[in-house]
């Protein structure tokens, strides 16, 4: 049986530059959520600010109804998009674990289906899944309650990307985490998340079950974002 997750509301989360807002939206992650919307939609300045990462330069008005604080590194990790330029390259991949002992980085890695011998390679040594399962484990060696991933599968090919989502939702299971899952390409978060959020200029378009969201979208944005996904995979094909 999986552990349960507790539901994380962003009652609001405003962000100001200037005159000029850039985002204003609300949602809730009750399980995983999707963020979906194209280049400039707001989702990269979302995943900042639930990171305390946002320029000094912007106004960020945070609200969130959640049973913990958040706290990067701690109760909140975060999984980038390229894995090929998050770690070290001249750094042996044990090196990267800083602060855990052999036993708990070696099962750690087990963990997310990787050979302990690994971690005596450099990063350039490993593929990209290979990479992205252990940065999946980096984040999630201080157990943390919210997971953070901007489009973690985009930089690998169609076979990993499923063996990564797959890893993804049975951690998930196993570790009881809530996951936000930040993209472009609703099709592939179709295959990760229960929920989504469409946003688009900093605004909610439209949100619900992904599923029902998926057979009748509602706004003619998703729509775009659905028939561009569809078409990309028909492409790569």
């Amino acid at each position: 049986m999986g552990k349960i997750r507790t539901m994380i509301t962003v009652t609001r989360l405003k962000i100001d530059y200037h005159d000029a807002v850039l985002v204003d939206i609300a949602f809730e992650i009750r399980d995983a959520l999707a963020l979906v919307g194209q280049s400039g939609s707001g989702k990269s300045l979302t995943l900042k600010a639930l990171l305390g990462m946002l320029p000094v330069a912007m106004a960020c008005e945070l609200q969130i109804a959640a049973p913990f604080t958040l706290s990067r590194g701690e109760t909140v990790a975060f999984v980038p998009q390229n894995p090929f330029t998050a770690l070290s390259p001249l750094t042996k991949v044990r090196a990267h674990f800083d602060g855990l002992d052999a036993s708990a980085i070696e099962g750690l890695v087990g963990q997310v289906g990787l050979d302990p011998v690994l971690l005596e390679r450099f990063p350039p040594e490993l593929s990209g899944g290979q990479l992205q399962r252990v940065i999946i484990a980096l984040a999630l060696s201080h157990a943390p309650k919210l997971l953070l991933l901007d489009e973690p599968t985009t930089a690998l090919d169609p076979k990993t990307r499923e063996h990564i989502i797959f890893l993804l939702r049975r951690l998930q299971k196993e570790m009881g985490f809530s996951m936000l899952f930040v993209t472009h390409d609703i099709v592939s978060a179709r295959a990760l998340c229960d929920d989504v959020c469409v946003i688009r200029q900093g605004q909610v378009v439209e949100k619900g079950r992904m599923q029902s969201i998926m057979d009748a979208p509602r706004a003619a944005y998703t729509k775009t974002l659905i028939e561009a996904s569809f078409a990309t995979r028909e492409f790569r094909k």
